[in-house]
């Protein structure tokens, strides 16, 4: 039986991918930590904290606990946000403060940054500067993730239950892949792209940095979508579309600049 991969990440500033196994690949010109292997079951569990102390930070603690229950990989220390939840435990965890107090933790911690919007996920890595904080990939336990898939990832993405990968895919560093997302081959999604449940990019597309797919949103294969453009609920990209701008409908129309 194959080994399942588990990507994480490691110090080094200077690759931007793992490849599950073999050659690295760089697809983005900024710096980024590269995903590892997870530690076996037999390793200590290492202390992880969540920025983003909203909904999905809650679902980013679901899926953390469901790889735990796999392989206890993670003592889960508490939740992170720079404006303070309503309560200070959420689901058994507490609130321990903004990225002041993170970026001054005296020890390595592992951090898993629960911000849906690629903007905002974006401005939070910006500001988490202490090089003892390290970015790990979450991917969940039933997400095929093998060799020979011929997968890579960067740092900090999450993938979360119900996701599908084919093969010959990339993804960049903190791309998050909520429930039921699936990517077909060769695509390749640039740093923190955004996939809302159950959206849908087909062969050889590509999302550039900051692109954020809508519920149910689809891209076509071979399509390309400019930087940091949003695509709407249900929208279905047929062609490439510019950077910065907001698509909508079927087939999706530029709306906004």
């Amino acid at each position: 039986m194959p080994t399942r991969i588990r990507p994480t990440s490691s110090p080094s500033p200077t690759a931007s991918f793992t490849l599950l196994p073999a050659l690295i690949v760089h697809i983005s010109s900024s710096p980024a930590t590269p995903a590892t292997t997870a530690p076996p079951e037999t390793a200590t569990p290492r202390q992880l904290a969540i920025f983003g102390a909203g909904g999905l930070g809650r679902e980013v603690l679901v899926l953390l606990r469901q790889l735990n229950a796999v392989a206890p990989t993670w003592e889960l220390t508490g939740f992170y946000d720079d404006q303070a939840p309503a309560t200070d435990l959420i689901h058994g965890l507490r609130y321990l403060g903004t990225t002041t107090d993170l970026n001054a933790t005296p020890t390595p911690l592992a951090v898993a940054v629960a911000v849906g919007s690629s903007a905002g996920r974006a401005a939070v890595v910006g500001r988490l500067t202490s090089p003892r904080l390290h970015f790990p990939s979450l991917i969940h336990p039933n997400v095929s993730a093998e060799s020979y898939q011929h997968l890579e990832v960067g740092a900090g993405c999450i993938i979360t239950q119900g996701c599908i990968l084919t093969t010959d895919i990339r993804l960049g560093r903190h791309v998050l892949l909520n429930l039921g997302c699936t990517i077909g081959h060769d695509a390749l999604l640039d740093d923190f792209c955004s996939l809302m449940p159950h959206a849908n990019v087909g062969g050889a597309a590509h999302l550039e940095a900051g692109v954020y797919l809508g519920t149910n949103a689809t891209v076509l294969q071979q399509v390309r979508i400019g930087a940091s453009t949003v695509l709407g609920a249900g929208a279905v990209a047929i062609g490439n579309l510019p950077a910065n701008c907001t698509a909508v409908g079927v087939p999706a129309r530029v709306v906004e600049r």
